[in-house]
């Protein structure tokens, strides 16, 4: 059965000698791997690869079976044709990043269209703008909206924040209870809109702590989480 859709690649894997495995998040059904015979052996599959691009956004014309594992493709173009995303180094590693994340926390094989629409329209905004420092931690806390453990806010005047409960506390009760920087800053960014992140001022290493502190949060709320592999390139690259 022939279904059209859009997709935004997460990850690609070189199989065999000419085969790529693509893992992509799709409009229609969530989390979905493709198999792309051959593509590594001629020029024009050279060219095709180019698609498969950290968090790129395609239209695509999968060939679906049911009960496969693989799904393979009829036709793949471009949805968007990023302006910087592909070509900024910064931003670049913000998608690599990103991407090795999502890879990680995006397990559902069923249809969420709000998700897919924070993903899409958060990967424009970052493509668009030249200001986007802490693009990755508004994304990330806004995720947790879309995996189910965003933070309370009844009582976000109290001064912790518990990692593991993702409540607000009156005392610290625990090794995950937050405050200081990382609280006043966990405050400001909830409900904030990412056209508003320019009024945030960070230097590398307020960066870098509360990065390191929202991918514990992640590991404390999702089992088999684990670290990005590309965090140290990141932060090099990036603070």
């Amino acid at each position: 059965m022939l279904i059209k859709t859009n997709v935004i690649v997460l990850s690609k894997l070189k199989y065999r000698d000419n085969d790529l495995i693509v893992k992509c998040y799709t409009k229609h059904r969530g989390l979905v791997s493709y198999i792309l015979r051959g593509v590594l052996k001629s020029r024009k599959g050279s060219a095709k690869t180019a698609y498969f691009q950290p968090l790129t956004q395609l239209q695509v014309e999968e060939n679906y079976r049911p009960n496969q594992s693989l799904q393979t493709l009829k036709e793949v173009k471009p949805k968007y044709v990023y302006e910087s995303i592909n070509t900024n180094v910064l931003k670049g590693s913000v998608a690599m990043f990103l991407s090795e994340v999502l890879s990680n926390t995006l397990k559902e094989e069923e249809k969420n269209d709000l998700l897919f629409e924070y993903l899409e329209t958060t990967l424009l905004w970052l493509d668009n703008e030249s200001s986007f420092s802490n693009f990755h931690l508004l994304f990330l806390l806004n995720l947790t909206k879309h995996l189910g453990f965003y933070p309370q806010q009844s009582n976000i005047d109290n001064k912790y924040f518990n990692l593991s409960s993702g409540e607000f506390e009156v005392n610290k009760t625990n090794m995950y209870s937050i405050s200081g920087e990382n609280l006043a800053l966990l405050k400001q960014l909830l409900g904030i809109n990412f056209d508003a992140l320019n009024t945030i001022k960070l230097n590398s290493k307020q960066r870098q702590s509360f990065l390191n502190m929202i991918l514990l949060y992640y590991e404390l709320h999702l089992g088999d989480f684990k670290k990005p592999k590309s965090l140290t390139v990141f932060n090099q690259v990036f603070n």
